[in-house]
């Protein structure tokens, strides 16, 4: 491949074997003697649990064990760990223990009681059948607000009233006192729905145990954290555990976290000595994977009387589930607050936010983690506060933009550069909001109600903000590139080597990216938050640079000069002032012809000094169907704000991918309890997934301003769909209804739902 730099759209390399099926992920990993796993899961959302009937599995064909929790003790530590939050009082949030496999009570429908393990999975399933577990049945709760309710069931001792932590973080007394001195005061309350993540690959592992040594092959968003679970919990030393990451087909951020099936499948392989596999069904991941989301909101905004914000207060009930998964307790507080106020200049502020437990499948990060969730409070309450006050959404917005860089917000975050102006100028051009008019009487003429949603989000890029990097340059003239994330079908193998390539200039088509090993990779961030790019591409700069500084001397020696008389520049190390030079790979064939093996490698952990802040604006379009309250995103425009590219094409498909689980979230997707705590949207027949259909054409247009928070200029791209989109095209929905009196929706915005909203408000007109 010819030379080229960053910026520029290469196709990306990984997609010739993905699409050849050439993959190779957790389901295509064959052992010899390898075993299958099938895990009992809890048929009801709260009991007591009683005898544990394991005979009939244990002696049903091809089963090689059946465990309960009664077997892990001494063996392995039956509970999962998860950080804890500081409450207002300053104490510290209850982490009630979360067991492998239930023991005692089972507290969310398909929580593993039992995991079955035979030679074939057919015999698997039908030995799993045979488990007889007998509920003492207890009364459940699964509404996030209603857990609070006075006599509500409670679910753990060391969580009275279901209360979990009860965080807050800034000046409430100032807050109210800004309040009680404004012209103007807005109040609006939300519910963000919860949602599943449903990645095209469901969750899986492989155990093995070998030589005193377990390896466990997972389809994760990084291994280290996996690995020095294992050995804490298994009594194993950390050399003795091995963890690794094939193709990973999908994560959403709910591939992070350990899982309770890891450790009961290690447990099984160190058991038995031989391989166990287990691959999720689509219910079941349904019901087991950590699901997004699910806030219950009041927003509110106090103005001057020339509407420039003089305070916000937030307060907010979100829903964990039935235990703490990982970071859990950070999202919907520390995590969301970093974009709290957006991007505007307000500086007196008041969040509030406790959690719930309830009988549901427990919550954690999904695309955005807590990001989008406080942009939707953000841009629907500015939405609303324009309607309400009778003035211009975007005349507002601008008038309370931040314009002055940088800029300390009011939660401490450190935003570096932006220009919000001229990315909404750049918008309204390539959106044509002056043509909108037009096209509403165009669905007017057709009997349609047509909408226009803004929303303007900003995220901060999470994460380690440290990364590793080795290079390496391999005797079969390849170079080994060791990166410390992990693809989930990003186009890491792509970008990452267009890195090494337009630093050092050796072949793109030579660089191999290794990822995910624990053996071979001592340790590094992963991949979330948006952190990927930006962290790695720096770390890959880094180590670049550092090898070439330290070839220098020895070029200088093959150019017979010294190392201060040699550049480099494309791929060339050059005796200044003249057309001497070395290219790097004659430079790597002489050092290994002269057994300099020293400098065929290098590495380097770089460390990021600050976060970057990808911005951006979204203009949707709907159009709503007032006989049936259909509600379709016809028309969505995105101009982002990503610092310098690295691939314009990859941005263009994260962005396009994000937006599309925006609109799923605001439209159709929707997670459903009955009463007694069973998951009534456990299938795709049940749960809407977004289709192609629902989602139009969306040009992505970039408007950059290089970060100056790392040595790239980048900004993160890979949740910027979804956190603006859910405002967007719930404000372009309220939009296209307001005229009809309606004066509040909220997502999911269901057919059935928008139905009823309009004719409650033809009700209401009636009756006046």
């Amino acid at each position: 491949m010819t030379k080229f730099g960053l910026s520029q759209p290469a196709s990306r390399v990984e997609d010739a074997r993905f699409l050849r099926g050439k993959g190779s992920y957790v389901e295509d990993i064959r052992h010899a003697g390898e075993t299958r796993a099938v895990f009992v899961r809890a048929t009801v959302a709260h009991a007591e649990i009683g005898e544990i009937d394991v005979e009939a599995a244990r002696a049903a064909p091809g089963v090689l064990a059946v465990i309960t929790a009664a077997e892990l003790e001494g063996r392995l530590v039956n509970d999962m760990d998860a950080a804890q939050l500081q409450n207002r009082d300053g104490s510290m949030c209850p982490r009630p223990p979360r067991p492998v496999l239930a023991t005692g009570r089972v507290r969310h429908v398909g929580e593993a009681v039992v995991l079955v393990v035979a030679e074939t999975l057919p015999q698997a399933r039908d030995a799993a059948e045979l488990v007889v577990v007998d509920y003492k049945d207890l009364p459940a709760v699964t509404d996030t607000a209603g857990a609070l309710a006075e006599g509500a069931p409670q679910l753990h001792e060391a969580a009275p009233g279901n209360l979990c932590f009860d965080w807050g973080m800034g000046d409430e007394a100032a807050t109210d006192a800004a309040f009680r001195a404004a012209a103007h005061t807005v109040s609006l309350d939300l519910i963000n729905n919860r949602v599943v993540a449903n990645p095209m690959e469901t969750r899986g592992a492989v155990a093995t145990w070998e030589d005193g040594r377990l390896h466990v092959a997972m389809n994760g968003q990084g291994p280290w954290g996996l690995k020095a679970e294992l050995a804490k919990k298994l009594g194993l030393k950390p050399e003795q555990v091995r963890v690794t990451h094939p193709d990973v087909g999908g994560g959403f951020g709910m591939k992070t976290f350990n899982y309770p099936e890891h450790f009961a499948l290690a447990h099984a392989a160190m058991k038995l000595g031989r391989p166990v596999k287990w691959i999720a069904e689509r219910s079941e991941g349904m019901l087991t994977d950590v699901m997004g989301r699910d806030h219950v909101t009041c927003a509110e905004a106090a103005f001057d009387a020339d509407h420039k914000l003089t305070a916000v207060r937030f307060t907010t009930l979100a829903g964990l589930g039935a235990y703490l998964s990982a970071f859990a307790v950070y999202i919907p507080s520390v995590v969301a607050s970093k974009v709290l106020t957006g991007v505007y200049d307000v500086q007196t502020f008041f969040v509030n936010v406790k959690g719930t437990f309830t009988n549901t499948t427990p919550v954690d990060a999904y695309r955005g983690a807590g990001r989008p969730e406080s942009i939707y409070a953000m841009e629907r309450l500015m939405d609303y506060c324009a309607r309400t006050l009778g003035v211009d959404p975007l005349a507002l917005r601008r008038k309370n933009f931040i314009t002055e860089f940088p800029y300390k917000t009011c939660v401490g975050e450190n935003y570096d550069v932006g220009d919000f102006n001229r990315v909404l100028d750049r918008a309204l051009k390539e959106a044509d909001v002056a043509g909108f008019a037009a096209r509403k009487a165009e669905s007017a003429a057709q009997g349609r109600l047509r909408g226009l949603g803004l929303a303007y989000y900003i995220e901060s890029i999470l994460g380690d903000q440290n990364e590793t990097t080795r290079i390496e340059f391999a005797e079969d003239g390849g170079i080994d590139l060791y990166v410390g994330t992990q693809s989930n079908g990003q186009g890491h193998e792509t970008v990452f080597a267009q890195f090494l390539h337009d630093r050092i200039g050796v072949p793109f088509e030579k660089i191999r990216l290794i990822q995910g090993d624990t053996d071979r990779i001592a340790h590094g961030g992963g991949t979330g938050g948006s952190r990927s790019v930006t962290m790695q591409g720096s770390s890959i700069q880094g180590a670049a640079d550092a090898w070439v500084d330290r070839v220098k001397p020895f070029a200088g020696e093959e150019l017979e000069v010294s190392a201060a008389d040699i550049e480099f520049a494309d791929g060339q190390f050059r005796v200044a002032g003249t057309d001497r030079t070395l290219g790097v790979m004659d430079v790597v064939a002489k050092a290994r012809a002269k057994g300099r093996h020293d400098l065929l490698t290098e590495e380097r952990e770089t460390v990021v000094p600050g976060r970057s802040y990808p911005n951006g604006a979204h203009f949707a379009e709907v159009e709503v169907d007032p006989e049936t309250g259909v509600t379709r995103v016809v028309k969505y425009t995105v101009v982002d704000d990503f610092g310098v590219l690295m691939n314009p094409v990859l941005a263009q498909g994260q962005v396009h991918g994000g937006v599309v689980q925006g609109i799923g979230q605001a439209i159709t997707e929707h997670v459903v309890w009955d009463e007694d705590g069973q998951l009534v949207s456990a299938s795709l027949m049940d749960y809407a997934m977004p289709r192609a259909d629902d989602a139009p054409m969306m040009p992505f247009h970039h408007e950059g301003t290089p970060s100056t928070a790392n040595a790239i200029g980048m900004k993160g791209c890979g949740e910027a769909g979804t956190v603006g989109a859910l405002a967007a095209v719930t404000n372009a929905a309220l939009d296209a209804v307001w005229e009809a009196g309606v004066r509040h929706v909220d997502m999911p915005m269901t057919p059935l739902r928008m139905w009823r909203w309009l004719q409650g408000a033809k009700a209401a007109v009636a009756a006046e």
